[in-house]
Parts: C-alpha cells; sequence; structure tokens
C-alpha cells in the first residue's frame, strides 16, 4: 500500500511533468527565438509545429527529469529503498522508545555533529567519481549530493517513527542555529576561495582527492543538518498556527512545485521585451508570479482528478 501511494503521491505528478509539461515548455523556449532564450532542444530556432516537436522529442531529448521533477524521481528511488530495507529487516527485534506516541529522548549534539561529519565525508568520497554539478543520463541525477538525500531521507523516516520531530529542546536549537550562522558567514569566503568572484571557479571544489573538496563537503554536511534543526524548531515555536490564506497556500504548495515552470518560464518570455534593470524587474514580476502560480495551483486542486494526487 505505501508503495501504490508512494506511485500516486509522487510517480503520477512526475510522469505528467516529464511527459507533458517539460516537453511543452522546451518547445514555448525553442520557438521564442535565440536573441530572447538561453538554449533548448533545437537551439532556440525551431518553426515546425508543436505536435511536430513533440514527435521528435523523445528522440532527441537523450535524458529524463530535466526540470524540477528529478526530486519527485529521486523520492521513488528513496521510497523503493525503504520498502526493501523494512522487508529485509523485518524479522529483526526492533526497539522504539516512541512507539506507544510518548517521543524518546532526541540526539545528543556530539550525535548529531557525527551524522553531519558522515554526509560530509560520504560527499567527499563520492565526489571523488561523481563531481558536483555533474548529471548523468539517463536519469539526469546529480549523484554528489546523494550522500545527504539519502542521509536525510533515513533520519527522517528514523525520526518520525520515534516521534522525535517534537524533542529538540529550546537550549539544543540555539547551538545549531549558531552552527548554521556560522555556516552562512562562511559562504562568502568558500565563493571566494573558489575563484567565484573572479569569473572562474576552481574545478577542486565540486570534487576529487583534495583539501577543497574535503572542506565544501563537511561544510555542506554541518549547514543541511543545522538548518534542519534550526528552522524546525523556529516554526514549532513561531509559526504553529495557520490562517485561512495560509493554510491554502500550504495545501497548494506541492501542486506550485509541480506546475511553477509552466507559468514562470513563459512569464518570463512574456515580459522579456521590457526594457529596465533586472533587479528591479525582479522586484516587480516576482510577487505576481508567485500570486499566480499558487492561484493555479489552488485552481487545480479543485478538478476531482488532478486534487486526487495533488493532495
Amino acid at each position: 500500500m505505501f508503495l501504490l501511494d508512494r506511485l500516486k503521491r509522487l510517480g503520477l505528478p512526475w510522469l505528467i511533468s516529464e511527459l507533458v509539461l517539460v516537453p511543452i515548455l522546451n518547445y514555448i523556449v525553442d520557438i521564442h527565438g535565440a536573441t530572447n532564450c538561453t538554449g533548448g532542444l533545437y537551439d532556440c530556432n525551431y518553426q515546425g509545429s508543436v505536435w511536430q516537436y513533440l514527435a521528435l522529442y523523445p528522440r532527441n531529448q537523450g535524458s529524463i527529469s530535466d526540470g524540477p521533477d528529478w526530486f519527485l524521481e529521486a523520492l521513488l528511488f528513496f521510497s523503493v529503498g525503504y520498502v526493501l530495507w523494512r522487508l529485509a529487516t523485518r524479522s529483526l527485534p526492533v526497539r522504539m522508545p516512541g512507539s506507544h506516541g510518548n517521543p524518546g529522548a532526541a540526539p545528543r549534539n556530539g550525535a548529531i555533529a557525527l551524522f553531519a561529519l558522515a554526509i560530509g565525508l560520504g560527499a567527499f568520497v563520492v565526489r571523488i567519481w561523481a563531481p558536483v554539478f555533474m548529471y548523468y543520463p539517463p536519469w539526469n541525477l546529480e549523484f554528489a549530493r546523494f550522500p545527504q538525500y539519502i542521509a536525510l531521507f533515513a533520519a527522517g523516516a528514523w525520526a518520525y517513527r520515534r516521534h522525535l520531530l517534537t524533542t529538540f529542546t529550546d537550549r539544543q536549537a540555539r547551538l545549531w542555529r549558531w552552527v548554521a550562522l556560522g555556516c552562512v558567514l562562511v559562504f562568502p569566503a568558500i565563493l571566494a576561495w573558489a575563484g567565484v568572484f573572479s569569473g572562474t571557479i576552481d574545478p577542486r571544489v565540486g570534487g576529487g582527492v583534495n583539501w577543497m573538496s574535503l572542506a565544501y563537503s563537511l561544510w555542506e554536511g554541518f549547514l543541511c543538518v543545522s538548518m534542519v534543526i534550526t528552522f524546525l524548531t523556529w516554526y514549532r515555536s513561531s509559526f504553529n498556527h495557520q490562517s485561512r490564506l495560509g493554510r491554502a497556500m500550504s495545501e497548494s504548495a506541492f501542486a506550485v512545485y509541480i506546475f511553477h515552470p509552466i507559468i514562470i518560464v513563459p512569464l518570463t518570455l512574456l515580459l522579456s521585451g521590457i526594457r529596465m534593470n533586472l533587479s528591479l524587474k525582479l522586484l516587480l514580476e516576482a510577487p505576481f508570479a508567485v500570486a499566480l502560480c499558487y492561484l493555479v495551483a489552488y485552481g487545480l486542486r479543485k478538478v476531482p482528478h488532478f486534487r486526487s494526487f495533488l493532495g
């Protein structure tokens, strides 16, 4: 039942995005003209009909999950892995301190630090063979960051089953807020060290057996863990309520994630002829784009067939 639910909740939106939304989006970009787009399946100069384009699309694409739907694909893989793990370990005794609705003790700070360190070291090892920003067909996935994804997916499942999401104390959260702040403040130094401000990025940062890759991998490990704890405890204490608008937006967030490219990209192309400062243009366009995404998502969720998998 779990896998069937995941196939409906994740697999169906992934297929819609991959088979419908992404091809149409590429078509819109390609017919817009080479002077106004940054690339597409046919170098932004396609002249045929949409039906001809879609007929040729599978043969010319070469990979899948080019849009944000890659995350749905990854979650499907993780869900299958979780089911296989549960099947393989179901005969083992399970000690569940929070199995009766009472949460167990939160992990100690030392254990959390070791977990963050393990994520960083795991990323460093993977990046010896799979550097950052390297995507592998046909799934088009960036394996360099998968140690984080897999570790946090497993940690989330473990914490949920033991009712640990409410057990982090304010004192414990305070420490990890400082760690998160330190990671954020050191980020410009990492960018400068990597050569970003000079216009070229040192490839050693992205992977290989070197100190730059090790430092960057460890920084990511501690950043993601500290940010999870920081936002979890912050929202638990300060945002543990919803207005009617907030509830409607929260319920539509998943639909926004699926459909936002097909809304934002055409809107951006439509406004590309307006000449103004790009930062000012972003400030003016972004609120309208966000509101439009939520309005479309809210409307789609009212359609019975869409509501069944969009929540």
